[in-house]
């Protein structure tokens, strides 16, 4: 595993005595060892006795990567995060020109909270989670988006006005999460934070509700490292 580990983190062939170095290992250990990974077909050698990994690793990273589930990768931390602010946390996807609630994390023992129906599918525009999505796209979807929904509002809070969105998500995008400031349900307040797959879409919404008055801004920064957690095991890389 350490001999894979150095492979992985060099972008070119390397040499045997490079790799026993690198781990610590005698040169004849180190050679024995990859023999054995040549033969699996999990590191190749190339010319001048360099080496590299395997196509079998890609192999089995395709099976990782086909077998991986947004929603049973985000289950547990959700609940350490319904845990810490004692919320109702939810994973939402986009379908169409709304998000639909996939999964949720509370408890009956935690009081007053916000609980969406699994299954339950909401605007947009109206969501912290719904606006994540907008803010990844083109500014014209956007405006096709407002266009085609007419950006119908349900509260006095809504945002109803095509530029008022477009300011709105230029502070998502800034900002790294989003805010739902009453704008669906009345005294019902939401802040949410992207989960990225590993080619770097953004694949789902983790979103914290709370009665409006029971919203800590202080939760943004727990909110930000579950999403990222979460991206991280669905084999997402940020950019340093």
């Amino acid at each position: 595993m350490l001999l894979l580990d150095v492979l992985a983190k060099r972008s070119d062939p390397v040499p045997l005595k490079d790799l026993a170095a690198a781990t610590g290992l005698h040169t004849s250990t180190a050679h024995r060892i990859l023999n054995d990974l040549v033969v699996g077909r999990y590191v190749e050698r190339v010319d001048s006795g360099l080496y590299q990994l395997g196509m079998r690793l890609l192999e089995l990273g395709s099976l990782v990567k086909g077998r991986l589930n947004v929603r049973q990768v985000a289950l547990e931390p959700m609940r350490e995060l319904h845990k810490i602010t004692g919320q109702t946390v939810n994973l939402s996807l986009q379908q169409g020109d709304e998000i639909v609630y996939i999964e949720r994390a509370w408890s009956e023992r935690s009081g007053m909270q916000v609980v969406r129906a699994i299954g339950g599918r909401a605007p947009l525009h109206l969501t912290s989670t719904g606006k994540l999505f907008l803010s990844v796209i083109d500014p014209r979807q956007v405006r096709a988006y407002a266009m085609r929904t007419g950006l119908a509002g349900t509260t006095r809070n809504s945002i109803t006005q095509a530029d008022q969105l477009e300011r709105d998500l230029a502070l998502v995008r800034r900002h790294g999460y989003s805010r739902d400031n009453e704008e669906l349900e009345l005294g019902v307040r939401c802040i949410a934070a992207g989960v990225y797959d590993d080619t770097g879409k953004l694949q789902a919404g983790l979103s914290i509700s709370a009665p409006a008055e029971r919203l800590r801004d202080e939760w943004i920064p727990i909110l930000l490292r579950t999403a990222a957690q979460i991206s991280e095991a669905l084999g997402y890389e940020a950019m340093q």
